[in-house]
């Protein structure tokens, strides 16, 4: 009879260190991921603009994410209406994203994009600064 008891309390106790386990266990945020651009600058015209995006607590690249948004101007500069279309290209990099644009001017430019990162809840937004060189 003691054993059962034992038994029971031993079984007990086990399961409540698996729940309080996993209730504490650490789930990534969307906070946690970020792009880079790959180039700081590109050349004036027709570009590609290549971007990682990581996990920021280990550096690791994140592949198969889903942009949605992306919008391209020149913020930087106080020119904001003067935007660019993008468009998306394949890339062979896993975690790096590319877009074609044409860059009407040398100056600043600002990278906005929007996207949504598999098994995580929420948007990752980001916005970039690059330069146009003639």
């Amino acid at each position: 009879m003691k054993n059962c008891i034992w038994a029971c309390c031993l079984q007990a106790a086990l399961i409540d260190v698996a729940i309080i386990g996993s209730a504490t266990h650490a789930h990534a945020d969307i906070k946690d991921y970020e792009f880079r651009l790959v180039d700081q600058t590109v050349k004036k015209g027709d570009a590609v603009i290549s971007v990682r995006l990581v996990h920021k607590p280990d550096g690791k690249p994140v592949p198969d994410a889903v942009i949605f948004a992306t919008r391209l101007d020149m913020a930087p500069d106080g020119m904001q209406e003067m935007a660019t279309k993008m468009a998306s290209m394949p890339s062979t990099e896993p975690g790096v994203y590319k877009f074609k644009a044409t860059l009407s001017m040398a100056g600043g430019w600002q990278l906005s994009l929007g996207a949504k990162v598999q098994g995580e809840t929420g948007t990752l937004e980001n916005k970039l600064l690059l330069k146009a060189t003639p």
